[in-house]
C-alpha cells in the first residue's frame, strides 16, 4: 500500500462511467501499449467475467480502444476513441467471452501486432478505482501494476546476465526495487521483471542490450500519479527520499484505530495525519509538497463542474436511463415547500448532478469509484453553498474523506465487482459523513464514529445496475448515501455512537461482500437489473 494513497482514493480524474471497467481497463490497454516499441496496427481485446457481461454499457470497449492509442483517463476522446481508432488505421476487435473462467471478475486478455509485424500477449486485471495490473506478458506471469518503471528483459538462462544488468543499473545510479525472475528450463530461455525506483535513461537501456545474451527488452514507465500537470514547477519536496523512507512508518496506517490514534497523539485531525502521510509519499517519489494540495484544488474544481454543469446545460447519456432527475430536483426546490429543499435535498440534487455527467462520460472524479462520485462532492459542495468554507477547509475535508476511503480499500475493497455497491456507494458515504463532521467542526472521533454510522447503514447493499450501466439505481443511491452521510454526521456530533467502531464495521462490510453472489456484484444479473421491467434496458 506504500504507492496508494489519496490520488487513488480521491481519483482518478477520468472520463466516466466505471472507474473499474472504463478508467481501469485504459490503464491496462495503456500499459500493454508502452511495452510496444513502434505504433499499434491490429489489437483484439478478449473480455472475461463482468467485462464480458456489461462492457458496452460501461465503455470499456472506448477505454481500451482509448488506452491503446495512448489517451489518459481524464481525455473526453474517450468518449470517441473507437472512430479516433479508425481514422489512425487502428485495426481492432472486441470479443466477449462469458463461458471461461477467470481469477478475477475484471479481466482482459490483449493481442497486438505492431506496424513492424511483431506480436505481443498479455493479460490484465482492474482492481477497482481505476487501479490495474498485468498478470501476464507472452504467456509468462508477471504483476505489473504501473506504479513504478519496470524493465522486462528476454534472455538466456547463462551465469553474468543477471549481474550485467544490475551492475549497469547500479552505476548509473538507478535502484532496483524488486526483482522476478522465470526460465523456461536451465540454460533455456529466460525472463526478467525489474521495478526501478527513478526512469532508466536510453543510453543505460542501450547499455543493457549490449550483451549478446540479452534478446530484447520493453519498458513501462510509471504512470504520472501527481494529477497536477507542471508539478514539477512547483518547488522541491518537503525532504528527502531516504528520510521520507524512515518517517513512513509511523504513518502508514493499517487501520482506523493507527489513523485516529496519530492524529490524537499529534492533536491533528484525520485529514492532517493523512495529508502527512502524502506529503512523506510524494517526497519518496521526487514531488514537490504542494503537490498534494494542486490536486486537492483540481478535484474541486472537477468536482464543481461535474454538479453544476448538468443543472445549466443537461446530460445526454450513454444508456438513455437517466438524465434531467437533479433538474428535477432543482425545479421542486425552487417552488418551495416543507420537503423541498434544505441542506440535505441540495446535497441530493448535487450527486445525481455528478452521475448524470458521469454516464455521459463526462470528466468526474472516482470517489472513491465512478459509480459512487456523487456522494462526496454532493455533500462537500451543498455544505460550502450553506456555510462559504475557505479552500483550505475544503483539503482538509477532501483529505478527511481520502483517509477513509484509504482505510477500507486497505481492509476491505471499494470495487462493486468484488464487495456489491455497499463497497462503493456504502464507503463513499462513509467519506462524505467524515467530511461533513469535520467541516461541521467534529473531533477526528467524532468523523469516524459519522463513517462508522454511514457505512453500517447501507450494510450488504448490492450492486445491480440495469442493463449493465452506470445509471440506475446507482444515480438514486447516490442521492441517498449523501442525505445518509449528512444525518450520520449529525448523529457523530450529537455524541451517538455506532454500534460496532469504524474499523470492525469494515470488516463486516468486508465478509458481507464476500458472502453476495456473484448475481449481485456488478454483473447486471440479480437485483433490480433482473427485474422484468428492467431486463433490456440499456443493453450490457
Amino acid at each position: 500500500m506504500r504507492s496508494f494513497g489519496l490520488r487513488d482514493v480521491l481519483g482518478p480524474i477520468m472520463v466516466g462511467p466505471s472507474s473499474s471497467h472504463t478508467a481501469g481497463a485504459l490503464r491496462i490497454a495503456q500499459m500493454v501499449r508502452q511495452l510496444l516499441d513502434v505504433e499499434p496496427a491490429e489489437v483484439r481485446f478478449t473480455l472475461y467475467g463482468s467485462f464480458a457481461r456489461t462492457y458496452r454499457g460501461h465503455g470499456t470497449d472506448r477505454a481500451l480502444v482509448a488506452g491503446m492509442l495512448g489517451l489518459h483517463t481524464d481525455d473526453l476522446r474517450v468518449r470517441d476513441s473507437l472512430d479516433l481508432a479508425r481514422q489512425r488505421s487502428l485495426t481492432f476487435s472486441i470479443i466477449p467471452d462469458k463461458a471461461t473462467k477467470v481469477s478475477h471478475p475484471n479481466t482482459v486478455d490483449v493481442w497486438v501486432r505492431d506496424a513492424d509485424g511483431v506480436v505481443l500477449t498479455a493479460r490484465g486485471e482492474s482492481l477497482g478505482g481505476g487501479a490495474a495490473r498485468l498478470t501476464m506478458i507472452d504467456g509468462l506471469s508477471v504483476q505489473i501494476t504501473g506504479e513504478y518503471n519496470a524493465l522486462i528483459l528476454y534472455e538466456q538462462d547463462v551465469p553474468g546476465v543477471l549481474g550485467h544488468i544490475a551492475s549497469t543499473l547500479g552505476e548509473s545510479g538507478v535502484n532496483i526495487g524488486s526483482v522476478w525472475m522465470y526460465r523456461s528450463r536451465r540454460g533455456g530461455e529466460a525472463f526478467n521483471v525489474l521495478e526501478v525506483d527513478g526512469p532508466v535513461p536510453e543510453d543505460v537501456r542501450r547499455q543493457i542490450l549490449a550483451s549478446p545474451d540479452i534478446s530484447r527488452m520493453r519498458f513501462v514507465p510509471a504512470r504520472d500519479e501527481s494529477g497536477v500537470p507542471g508539478v514539477e514547477r512547483l518547488g522541491t519536496p518537503a525532504m528527502g527520499a531516504d528520510e521520507a523512507e524512515r518517517l513512513l512508518p509511523a504513518v502508514d496506517f493499517e487501520d482506523g484505530a493507527a489513523l485516529l490514534s496519530y492524529a490524537e497523539a499529534n492533536d491533528m485531525g484525520l485529514g492532517q495525519a493523512f495529508m502527512r502521510r502524502e506529503e512523506i509519499c510524494d517526497a519518496m517519489h521526487g514531488r514537490p509538497r504542494a503537490a498534494v494540495e494542486k490536486y486537492l484544488d483540481r478535484v474541486l474544481d472537477v468536482m464543481r463542474a461535474s454538479a453544476y454543469e448538468p443543472l445549466e446545460k443537461g446530460a445526454t447519456t450513454m444508456g438513455g436511463l437517466i438524465g434531467g432527475e437533479s433538474r428535477a430536483l432543482s425545479r421542486l426546490a425552487e417552488r418551495g415547500g416543507a420537503y423541498a429543499g434544505g441542506l440535505d435535498a441540495r446535497a441530493a440534487t448535487l450527486a445525481m448532478a455528478v452521475i448524470e455527467t458521469n454516464a455521459s462520460m463526462g470528466r468526474i472524479v472516482a470517489a472513491p469509484t465512478a459509480g459512487s462520485a456523487g456522494v462526496v462532492p454532493g455533500v462537500i459542495l451543498a455544505l460550502d453553498e450553506a456555510c462559504g468554507f475557505r479552500p483550505a477547509e475544503l483539503r482538509d475535508a477532501l483529505a478527511c474523506a481520502a483517509a477513509v476511503g484509504f482505510v477500507v480499500s486497505r481492509n476491505a475493497t471499494v470495487a462493486g465487482a468484488e464487495g456489491g455497491c455497499q463497497a462503493e456507494v456504502g464507503t463513499a458515504s462513509g467519506m462524505a459523513a467524515t467530511a461533513a463532521t469535520r467541516l461541521l467542526g467534529g473531533s477526528a472521533h467524532e468523523c469516524l464514529d459519522a463513517a462508522a454510522l454511514a457505512m453500517g447503514n447501507l450494510l450488504g447493499l448490492v450492486c445491480d445496475p440495469v442493463g449493465g450501466l452506470v445509471e440506475d439505481p446507482c444515480q438514486k443511491r447516490n442521492a441517498t448515501a449523501a442525505e445518509n452521510a449528512l444525518a450520520c454526521a449529525r448523529m457523530a456530533l450529537a455524541g451517538v455512537r455506532p454500534s460496532a467502531p469504524f474499523d470492525e464495521v469494515v470488516e463486516a462490510m468486508r465478509r458481507v461482500g464476500a458472502a453476495l453472489p456473484a448475481e449481485l456484484r456488478e454483473t447486471a444479473l440479480g437485483g433490480l437489473a433482473a427485474c422484468p421491467s428492467c431486463r433490456g434496458c440499456g443493453g450490457a
